[in-house]
């Protein structure tokens, strides 16, 4: 019934046994350990804060516009989009700047006056806060008379 295994053939497949289990337990501390990102960040979304009027697509298409859309990887403080490289910062500013040209939906009213653009490079999330001012939109009042009279 008993399956005879001498000792040292015993004490030989116990070592075996722990070298493969600590092999694979240094190799897993090393992966969990290492923070070394290779693939990048990807951008995972843009959330957009203090808009009253501008609509959120409206702003979110525009920061989109430049780079940090789907698909953008975030390397160190390189943004790798579908078409080109660009600097981290260069984007973060160019976002800034497509965020105030937000137009009202329909007219060519930019009540947005600052735009701070945030990004998160460990989880990938664009973070835009706009301050709306209509005190400094200048409207234009067109209005045509009807000179028929009547």
């Amino acid at each position: 019934m008993f399956i005879k295994i001498r000792r040292d053939t015993l004490i030989i497949l116990l070592l075996a046994f722990i070298l493969i289990l600590c092999g694979r337990l240094i190799t897993y501390v090393a992966f969990a350990s290492s923070d070394e990102i290779n693939d990048g960040i990807p951008i995972s979304g843009v959330i957009i804060k203090g808009n009253d009027i501008v609509p959120v697509e409206t702003i979110r298409g525009n920061v989109m516009q430049a780079g940090f859309r789907d698909g953008s990887v975030i390397y160190g403080d390189i943004l790798k989009t579908s078409k080109r490289e660009v600097s981290l910062q260069d984007a973060i500013q160019t976002a800034q700047e497509f965020a105030t040209r937000s137009t009202v939906p329909g007219t060519s009213v930019q009540p947005i006056t600052a735009a701070d653009v945030q990004v998160d490079k460990n989880t990938g999330v664009v973070t835009v806060t706009v301050i709306e001012d209509f005190s400094s939109v200048e409207l234009e009042n067109k209005t045509t008379t009807n000179s028929a009279g009547g």
